[in-house]
């Protein structure tokens, strides 16, 4: 009989300290969609979902699909949109009869105003519907802060093993593969997982230099050869998160007979974890630093491109506003041009600019309305150089194919700075941020981007120069500011903390 496999997606990545609650219209911006209105949208992209979409194919699946839904990283999830979208997926997989297995794309790092765990949560609801021995694998970011609950109720757990996040489509591949063993017999998966008291750990999981994570990535390569061991997963955690489960942890799919082995490994990655906790290799600096690069003098010699200014601590990928204002200000002041920044979150600006139309100038109160501590609005007069849909395909490496939205968006030009003004928080991960708005990112003498990692996939190769700031917006990487009432404790580097394993129970 043609296997009936249930495909569905439910990701956020919740910052707590946000203030701003997630809802369905959030997800709207970015998508949610329903059935077999799937298909068309992901099919022949390179993240999760299209991954499988292509294996459902490969293996001769009949897939049942529930709903793909993804926001941009905000405060907590609404009740009514978690449970809306839970509800669709546990309805889905109710009313669809007999399955035979269950393919999730998760975050890992979802909460809600009444989940901590939602993710959690949503697995134990979908094994309560479909009985304990169908297969269930979900791919997650690994950013993910992993939980105990999670492994209970899944056969594997796959992380993310890129940072930038290249990689989902070839995750989902991964996990499917596992399913598709699973369903001919030839393995009987089962899960555990391992976190220590640590908040943080493997330099928060880059992978575009060599440095802890890719070594301990190396490691799981080889511990997946052993016989018994599927899938070796290491998730860093999602700092800016206040519940009990923040952090890093290691999870390991095996078969039954290599329980001990894989409790074994388990434990070995995270003394090494543990070991190399200190290696971090981002170098923020200040907003003055990037000024300073800005004027620089250009080296015509083996040095072209755009200087890239990383507003990390802004960043929407990690739950930031998306309309903090000190880099901006910072270039106008200093006098900056042929510079683009991309994107600074202002619908009400973009409604002006579209009022008035290409060609006009207007006065604009540009930016800093979500919190004015983190920087006040720049007063400018603008002229208003494009004015679009915000709507893109992004070229990759990362989400290739993937279809973005920024909202109704207004290209402004204040003294020489060209801003991409827009109406749908969104990290700035794909050159077509630039692009698809009139811009050439290869031109300019400066870019700006919203994003602290993922921007390297796309940028990085036609910087001449990356730096990365602290502009004290939310994300910031100073862990003092963040105030945790939930986390577990005592926990490292918060506390005085010796042992890995200090008030936890290692697999």
């Amino acid at each position: 009989m043609t296997p009936r496999v249930l495909i569905a997606q439910f990701m956020h990545e919740t910052n707590t300290f946000s203030k701003l609650k997630t809802t369905l219209d959030d997800y709207r911006r970015r998508w949610l969609i329903e059935g077999d209105e799937i298909v068309p949208r992901f099919k022949g992209t390179r993240n999760e979902v299209g991954g499988y979409i292509d294996q459902a194919a490969k293996f001769g699946w009949e897939p049942v699909y529930a709903v793909a839904a993804n926001a941009t990283p905000s405060g907590m999830l609404t009740r009514e949109t978690w449970e809306t979208i839970r509800d669709s997926i546990v309805g889905t997989a109710r009313m669809a009869g007999k399955l035979d297995a269950v393919c999730l794309s998760l975050h890992g790092a979802m909460v809600t105003e009444t989940e901590d765990d939602a993710e959690g949560a949503l697995l134990e609801a979908l094994r309560g519907v479909i009985g304990p021995d169908v297969p269930m694998v979900a791919t997650l970011d690994l950013h993910a802060n992993a939980t105990l609950r999670m492994a209970r109720n899944v056969n594997a757990l796959v992380s993310f093993r890129t940072y930038p996040h290249i990689d989902g489509y070839d995750r989902a591949v991964q996990a499917a593969a596992l399913v598709q063993e699973a369903l001919e017999g030839r393995k009987t998966p089962r899960c555990l997982l391992s976190q220590p008291a640590m908040l943080e750990g493997a330099d928060h999981g880059r992978t575009t230099q060599p440095g802890v994570m890719r070594d301990l990535l190396a490691r799981a390569d080889e511990y997946e050869k052993e016989p018994g061991i599927n899938v070796v997963s290491i998730q860093v955690g999602f700092t800016w998160s206040d519940i009990p489960y923040t952090g890093p942890s290691i999870a390991v799919s095996y078969e039954p007979p290599a329980e001990v082995r894989a409790r074994e490994i388990a434990r070995s990655m995270i003394d090494e974890m543990w070991r190399r906790r200190d290696e971090m290799s981002a170098d923020y600096r200040s907003v003055a630093d990037g000024v300073s690069a800005a004027r620089a003098r250009r080296d015509e010699g083996d040095k072209v491109g755009p200087l890239v200014i990383a507003d990390g601590t802004d960043n929407p990928g990690g739950g930031g506003y998306n309309d903090t204002t000190p880099v901006l200000q910072a270039l106008l002041d200093a006098g900056i041009r042929n510079a683009a920044v991309g994107t600074i979150y202002d619908p009400g600006t973009v409604q002006q600019a579209m009022a008035a139309g290409v060609g006009a100038e207007i006065d604009v109160d540009l930016g800093g309305h979500t919190d004015e501590t983190m920087g006040r609005p720049v007063r400018a007069r603008a002229l208003v150089k494009m004015l679009s849909d915000g709507v893109f395909r992004n070229d990759g490496p990362m989400n290739a194919g993937v279809e973005s939205n920024m909202g109704p968006t207004a290209v402004l030009r204040i003294e020489g700075i060209d801003v991409v003004t827009i109406s749908n928080r969104i990290q700035t991960t794909d050159l077509q941020v630039f692009l698809s708005q009139g811009i050439d990112p290869r031109a300019k003498d400066v870019l700006v981007v919203k994003s602290v990692q993922h921007f390297r996939a796309a940028y990085a190769p036609i910087a001449r120069e990356i730096v990365l700031v602290d502009s004290g917006g939310i994300c910031s990487p100073d862990i003092s500011r963040l105030k945790f009432t939930k986390l577990r404790r005592p926990i490292w580097p918060l506390d005085g903390v010796n042992d890995p394993y200090a008030g936890t129970r290692p697999a």
